[in-house]
């Protein structure tokens, strides 16, 4: 079928050609003491596109960045796509070698990075890769930017980014997405968040390496709204830019939250109740414990926790007036998206039944880069399961119950870890908790925690006493680790399979 004539793709680069061209003096970047406008930033992105073009990149081919949060990731992202080559987003806290793993398997021979990451591209020992750090080489790149004699036609369902999924469960896999997906989830924000307009500012300081990290700041740069960049999360400094620095909306993870209550209550108090509109908590449950100090600082209207993840863009999403009707809950689905709880037959699971979770809509992924087989296993029909357990209660809102990799089985009954968690965390003297399955000769599996205490003299009889009448005695761990922090990675998520080396 071939395209009416008036079709125009959505992309990045075009978006912020368009807001410059509405407003070209307005402020779309703040960094530190930097300030860029859309003119400036299309400008900037324009000769990134074309220096790119000049470097030799193509449409298809695959270019990376390895930085911390700055302005000129926003310009790589835009700008390289507009030349015809997918970016793919390396976490620049990864070791070396898994820097090489994710720059061999897309197979980028140029890489973006910031002067704090190059050494550990170096490091990766990949061959053959030319390394543009951002600064004086960086500003030269874009200063002599030839004109080419022509830029590749650019279409939304090309790849965009390939940022490389967390490796909580296994090996990371690149995802690829495109265009289209996320510049409609820029869109779909703005109907669900009320912080995604033209008159809108979106502090960014999680990860631009992780999706809801990129996806966020990009989606309100496309309508034409402004972001504040950190490259670094700091609980004081986040909380001040929330009270006094215009600042509507913002991206945080459960760790976030920990730290920034973690403050002494003085501090705390210089900055309660900001004049924002909307916070929106991804990338790990956030357990209910933590929501009930949460609304009372922030306010009763601006707490929103997503279910999403990279594979499937926005999925569902629980507003604040249900956070407190609905515990452990992730909400309802997001304007245009659909979601199904699936038995192992495919069939739609009853009311509260616990199934696989399936979703599918405008904002899906590519696919993994490379890996046909796995993508086959996660795309069924246009639907895509990244293997989440879920219910859904009669009146239509979702709950996460657990991965399918994580639920353990022991003797015979299956046992979801994160309902467990979510009763330690009511625990006065639990700070931080996990739960995995260790082998067991008698039962298969028996459960283990691994906690990390608020004082001294934490105890597995503590933790027995306190699960008591709330959870069934079998889903009670017998097994309890102390340990100093849990390991997450940079988005926040705890690596169980670190846990099960432990």
């Amino acid at each position: 079928m071939s395209l009416p004539g008036t079709f125009h793709s959505m992309t990045l680069g075009g978006a912020l050609r368009a807001a410059a061209a509405r407003d070209p003096g307005k402020i779309a970047i703040k960094y530190g003491a930097t300030e860029i406008s859309f003119a400036t930033l299309s400008d900037r992105v324009g000769r990134l596109r074309d220096a790119a073009i000049g470097l030799g990149v193509v449409k298809g081919d695959v270019v990376a960045i390895a930085s911390r949060n700055r302005t000129e990731f926003i310009e790589v992202v835009a700008g390289v796509p507009d030349a015809g080559a997918a970016v793919a987003t390396i976490n620049p806290r990864l070791a070396p070698g898994e820097v090489a793993q994710a720059l061999e398997d897309c197979g980028a021979r140029i890489v973006f990075t910031d002067p704090d990451s190059r050494a550990l591209v170096e490091q990766s020992g990949v061959p053959g890769l030319t390394l543009i750090t951002f600064g004086p080489e960086y500003e030269a790149l874009l200063a002599h930017a030839p004109t080419p004699a022509t830029r590749p036609q650019i279409d939304e369902w090309d790849a965009w980014t390939i940022p490389y999924t967390s490796g909580t469960t296994g090996k990371p896999k690149g995802v690829v997405l495109s265009h289209r997906s996320r510049m409609l989830v820029g869109l779909i924000c703005a109907a669900e968040f009320g912080c995604f307009g033209p008159d809108d500012r979106f502090l960014a300081m999680t990860p631009m390496n992780h999706g809801g990290g990129l996806g966020f700041p990009t989606g309100i740069l496309a309508a034409g709204g402004s972001i504040e960049i950190l490259d670094k999360f700091d609980p004081e400094t986040v909380l001040e830019r929330l009270k006094f620095g215009g600042i509507t909306g913002l991206f945080m993870v459960p760790t976030h939250f920990q730290m920034i209550f973690a403050l002494p209550p003085e501090t705390l108090a210089k900055y309660e109740r900001p004049p924002i509109t909307s916070i929106l908590a991804n990338a790990a449950p956030l357990p209910q414990a933590m929501k009930e100090k949460i609304i009372p600082y922030f306010g009763e209207t601006v707490l929103h926790e997503l279910y999403a993840a990279t594979e499937t863009g926005l999925v569902c999403n629980l507003r604040p007036k249900d956070q407190v009707r609905k515990v452990s809950c992730v909400g309802t689905t997001f304007p245009h998206v659909e979601a199904e709880v699936r038995r192992d037959d495919g069939s739609i699971c009853d009311a509260d039944e616990v199934g696989e979770l399936w979703s599918r809509g405008p904002v899906l992924f590519n696919g993994y880069w490379n890996r046909p087989e796995e993508t086959a296993k996660a795309v069924k029909d246009g639907w895509v399961s990244v293997g989440d357990m879920a219910r859904r209660d009669a009146e239509g809102f979702l709950y996460i119950v657990d991965r399918l990799k994580d639920m353990v089985i022991s003797g015979g009954a299956n046992i979801y870890p994160r309902e467990i968690e979510e009763v330690l965390f009511q625990h006065p003297n639990i700070a931080d908790v996990a739960v995995i399955g260790v082998p067991d000769e008698t039962w298969g599996e028996r459960l283990k925690a691994f906690v990390v205490a608020r004082g001294d003299g934490f105890t597995a009889e503590m933790l027995a006493a306190h699960c008591a009448g709330r959870i069934a005695t079998y889903k009670i761990p017998k097994d309890v680790a102390l340990v100093d922090a849990l390991p997450r990675n940079a988005n926040g998520k705890v690596l169980k399979t670190e846990l099960r080396t432990w």
